[in-house]
């Protein structure tokens, strides 16, 4: 397991990422990493109630979908966070079929809650949440023909949800690209420059082969401040 205590945005944050160890089947796999999970947060004092952001791998889509039901089952209540989901073989080193990534906060001051905002109508994962005066998006697709028809139509999303949260691009801390890997990332930074014009302090990319349905070429995670 990867952890690393990190201090961003004035917060401290702790991330955890770990691929399962091989079970019978994704689900299972995806309850043993979790269990490893919170055994980790309970060690710094935090619990899932603290995640903000979850990010599952699959080794195929099957195990993908099994993952993030049971994903689903677990992260209730005041655990909810915002998530995003991919299945690509290459990221495994291991027999497993399942990964997850988990970003928890430590809140600056005690009973601090999330606020959550759902979808309209409500999807599995959330619109966004606040957590701390921090706005965390779930990540965002489209199922259109081309990368551009996509982008065209995710970004004015992602627009929209950060001014419903009361934030902007001004406000964006951190883009988090997920491509698949037959795009051009050369021709996804032209569009992204092309229609965002804010100066955003950190991007990042990475690829991978699938993701919830057929036709999605790109999800993209985005965290900012209010």
């Amino acid at each position: 397991m990867r952890k690393e205590v990190l201090t961003w945005l004035g917060r401290e944050f702790l991330f955890l990422s770990a691929e399962a160890k091989p079970q019978a089947n994704a689900t299972e796999e995806t309850r043993e990493i979790f269990q490893r999970f919170q055994n980790e947060l309970q060690q710094t004092g935090l619990s899932l109630d603290n995640t903000v952001r979850t990010r599952l791998w699959g080794k195929d889509r099957e195990s993908r979908d099994q993952a993030n039901e049971e994903r689903f089952r677990t992260l209730t209540g005041k655990a909810r966070s915002v998530s995003s989901s991919y299945y690509s073989p290459s990221h495994f080193a291991s027999e497993a079929c399942v990964a997850l990534d988990l970003l928890a906060v430590r809140p600056s001051r005690a009973g601090m809650e999330k606020f959550l905002k759902e979808y309209d109508p409500p999807l599995v994962p959330l619109r966004y949440l606040i957590y701390d005066k921090v706005v965390f998006l779930s990540g965002v697709t489209a199922i259109l023909p081309t990368i551009e028809d996509q982008l065209a139509n995710i970004l004015p999303r992602i627009s929209g949800s950060l001014s419903d949260a009361g934030s902007s691009w001004e406000r964006v801390a951190k883009v988090s690209f997920y491509l698949h890997r037959n795009e051009s990332l050369d021709r996804l930074r032209a569009i992204f420059k092309e229609t965002v014009k804010a100066d955003i302090p950190q991007t990042e990319c990475a690829f991978v082969d699938g993701y919830s349905n057929p036709g999605k070429l790109i999800e993209i995670e985005v965290t900012a401040t209010l």
